[in-house]
């Protein structure tokens, strides 16, 4: 496990994801590399007085021996961390504690990924982790977004299984318009088959994370519903 530090990081730059989504790329002022397991998150203080509002964000790119990071954040209507972060400029400075957080990929062998919206983020870390690192596993990633807008990601996602043929990616629209092609409704109901499609390759893990309402219907669904041992269903929310 890596120790908890405590440093200083710039805004290099942002980009525009999805409609209220920011990626923001940062970067440690004393340039020091950020060491941490993929799926891991940070505490970032937003003002100058420590604890005043601190907002706790999973990193969504993969260690890369750098000091640079990436979060992804929702803009919430009223919500002043969210609000802050996204009024940010390049060369703005924020304080950050990390990295924590026990969610990450701790075995190779086949995984099932399950996101909704920026739930997506530290499973985009641990996907460009293992893929980087040369993992030949198979990995199947189920999106849940409301409408065609919301995929966010899309191209990076697209590219990835196709220079990765062990790696397959797909969205489902909970608000899908008439006409549209590809999976729809919550993710859940989509779990049982991707599952069992990775099944055939060894016992595969399922990473969720989202929103606590979709967790644990997909928790239900793995444990209840298939008998899945507990230790094969790991998951983080995010309200």
């Amino acid at each position: 496990m890596q120790p908890i530090e405590t440093f200083t990081a710039k805004l290099v730059s942002h980009r525009e994801l999805g409609p209220g989504v920011r990626e923001l790329t940062f970067a440690r002022t004393d340039e020091k590399p950020l060491t941490f397991a993929a799926g891991q998150w940070l505490n970032l203080d937003l003002t100058p007085t420590p604890g005043e509002l601190r907002r706790a964000y999973s990193i969504a790119s993969a260690p890369n021996g750098t000091g640079t990071f990436e979060l992804a954040v929702t803009r919430v209507e009223g919500g002043p961390g969210s609000t802050k972060l996204h009024a940010l400029a390049p060369g703005d400075t924020v304080t950050c504690t990390g990295p924590q957080g026990i969610f990450y990929r701790k075995e190779l062998g086949p995984s099932l990924f399950v996101a909704t919206g920026t739930g997506f983020t530290p499973l985009r870390s641990m996907i460009h982790d293992a893929l980087a690192k040369g993992d030949t596993s198979p990995m199947r990633l189920v999106f849940g977004v409301r409408r065609p807008e919301d995929r966010i990601y899309m191209d990076e996602l697209a590219e990835l299984s196709r220079q990765h043929p062990n790696f397959t990616a797909e969205y489902t629209l909970s608000r899908a318009p008439e006409g549209y092609v590809g999976r729809t409704g919550y993710v859940q109901t989509h779990v049982r088959e991707l599952y069992e499609s990775l099944a055939a390759h060894g016992k595969p893990n399922v990473y969720i994370c989202g929103l606590q309402k979709m967790v644990s219907a997909v928790r239900d669904r793995l444990r209840k519903d298939m008998g899945l041992d507990r230790k094969q269903v790991h998951s983080e929310r995010y309200d």
